[in-house]
């Protein structure tokens, strides 16, 4: 008791403290505390002060692009696991039937080394060989490309669809440019850009239209790529209208030549940066418009029933057991059918259907039309969540990779040299070679993959490794070859044959035409690959030519 009376006479003799009848844990006092804790704090120097900043905020570009390169590699639908290596070498063997010409691979080697040059047939015998062990191995090279493709997103497994779908014409002109048939190297780099733009695009529409009535794709993209080839067929076209200009000017044939020469090194490393940007463009900041869905797809329209008898065996067995409403139902009042609903959920209704949906139906037609949206978003949703089996492990993946390269380096090697022996002849040209035969062998992996995911409605994949393979080609692989000329000291210019670069402007014009609105039918695709036809046709008559004569000095 005394001790707490005198705690309570301490606190009431206390001169400073002005609020001794304020309780202690009230506002007052706590202001008056907080007053003079301030009073006692000295004075700061400005001088003597240390300045604490912030860290550094981390770079938003580099942290977007290292998210958007997560993003592309997390695949589309859940992979499941990897099978062992001895079922990856079945799934190797049985991959497809074509595997049945491996054999010409042994053959053909064998036929080059004993047959003696001597032999008047050993050219042709060595090109026929080495010609069919080539078609199987680039087969194997797109399947090991699907199965790199399962484990990242769309639009990288479609730049990596054309990219090593491009790699057998890559080595092939890299092998003929070593050994000056620069010709042959100028024919089989537009061949492949007809290839890809007239057959095989031709054949994805064709193929897509026996199973659908109309199918839509990404407008957008499309579009933007037709405008890369045209400039990619203007920088083809200078050189020669800058020959022909200067034809009437007292210039030398070696001046000329060292001109074009340097117009087409100057041209080559502008179309390789041009490529550059529309990675950037395809892979960072524009990727909503390379996938199958979103606003910018139009949808796909599916015929009312079956129209070709080959309609049923595009389906899977789950499509079988459960039909489709757009394959059974039908408006009653206009008689036509339901479109689907692109190949997404999100994929926004064409202008009919939402004009259809708008106005004022009957109980019957709103039930069909809610019926078919929601059976649309339910097998997508399906799709989606199915879980994606594949056939190789990644290691075996990259292995098959790099063997079917290595060999089909060393058959291209023999083949390249066989053309010489092939055309001396007179049956066949090098340009009908160079513009239709090494073509075909190149992009036969592409034809298959573009035309099977045609018939699953994913028609911007099939656009993604047809135009894109295009681009692929008249962006990077004409510059590349190019300029590894100019490094090896071979006069290969842009200065191709004229009637090469008309026969590639004309066919970019016609694929523009074809896609301007967004949709194709089986006629569109028929009309490309009749096309194609005709140019071959007149490509196995033309003997070709070197305006400027710049490659013959080749050596």
């Amino acid at each position: 008791m005394g001790s707490s009376m005198e705690g309570s006479t301490t606190l009431e003799n206390n001169p400073s403290n002005d609020h001794s009848n304020q309780p202690v844990g009230s506002t007052s006092a706590r202001q008056h505390t907080a007053a003079r804790t301030r009073s006692s704090i000295p004075p700061i120097n400005p001088s003597s002060a240390t300045i604490v900043t912030a860290p550094a905020p981390r770079p938003k570009l580099w942290h977007n692009l290292r998210k958007r390169t997560r993003e592309m590699l997390i695949p589309a639908r859940p992979v499941g696991k990897p099978p062992g290596v001895l079922q990856s070498l079945k799934s190797i063997l049985c991959a497809s039937w074509l595997n049945m010409l491996l054999v010409c691979i042994p053959v053909s080697w064998a036929l080059h080394w004993a047959l003696p040059h001597s032999n008047a047939s050993r050219d042709t015998v060595v090109f026929i060989f080495s010609f069919l062990a080539i078609i199987p191995l680039a087969k194997l090279l797109g399947f090991a490309t699907e199965e790199l493709s399962l484990r990242v997103g769309q639009t990288l497994a479609g730049l990596l669809n054309a990219t090593l779908g491009n790699a057998v014409e890559l080595i092939v002109a890299i092998i003929a440019l070593v050994k000056c048939e620069l010709r042959v190297v100028q024919a089989s780099l537009v061949g492949s850009v007809l290839s890809n733009l007239l057959l095989v695009l031709g054949m994805c529409f064709f193929a897509g239209g026996l199973k659908y009535s109309e199918q839509g794709f990404g407008l957008s993209a499309t579009q933007l790529n037709t405008t890369l080839l045209t400039i990619s067929v203007i920088a083809v076209l200078l050189p020669a209208a800058f020959h022909f200009s200067v034809a009437d000017q007292p210039l030398t044939d070696a001046q000329e030549a060292h001109d074009i020469l340097a117009v087409s090194h100057g041209v080559a490393v502008i179309l390789l940066f041009i490529y550059a940007g529309y990675l950037a463009f395809q892979l960072y900041t524009h990727t909503a418009l390379y996938e199958d869905k979103g606003i910018h797809s139009i949808a796909t329209t599916a015929y009312t029933s079956p129209k070709f008898n080959l309609h049923h065996r595009f389906k899977h067995r789950k499509d079988i057991e459960s039909p489709r409403p757009d394959d059974i139902l039908t408006s009653p009042l206009t008689q036509s059918p339901l479109p689907r609903v692109g190949t997404d959920a999100s994929t926004t209704l064409p202008p009919s259907l939402m004009t259809q949906s708008s106005a004022p139906h009957g109980p019957v037609e709103q039930s069909i039309l809610q019926a078919h949206v929601e059976f649309e978003e339910k097998e997508k949703k399906k799709e989606e969540e199915e879980e994606e089996t594949p056939q190789l492990s990644l290691w075996m993946t990259i292995g098959l990779l790099i063997v079917v390269t290595v060999l089909v380096a060393i058959t291209a090697e023999w083949l390249v040299d066989s053309i010489d022996g092939l055309t001396s002849s007179g049956h066949i040209s090098k340009e009908f070679v160079g513009i239709i035969l090494l073509p075909i062998v190149g992009n036969a992996a592409e034809h298959v993959t573009a035309v099977t995911v045609s018939v699953k409605d994913k028609l911007n994949l099939s656009l993604g490794v047809a135009v894109g393979s295009s681009i692929q080609i008249a962006l990077f692989v004409i510059p590349f070859i190019v300029i590894l000329g100019w490094i090896l000291e071979k006069p290969l210019t842009l200065l191709f044959d004229p009637y090469e670069s008309v026969a590639m402007f004309l066919s970019v014009l016609t694929v523009n035409y074809a896609i301007q609105d967004g949709k194709s039918n089986w006629l569109e695709g028929f009309i490309l690959m009749c096309l194609y036809l005709i140019l071959a046709v007149t490509f196995w008559f033309y003997p070709g030519t070197d305006p400027s004569g710049v490659l013959k000095t080749c050596t």
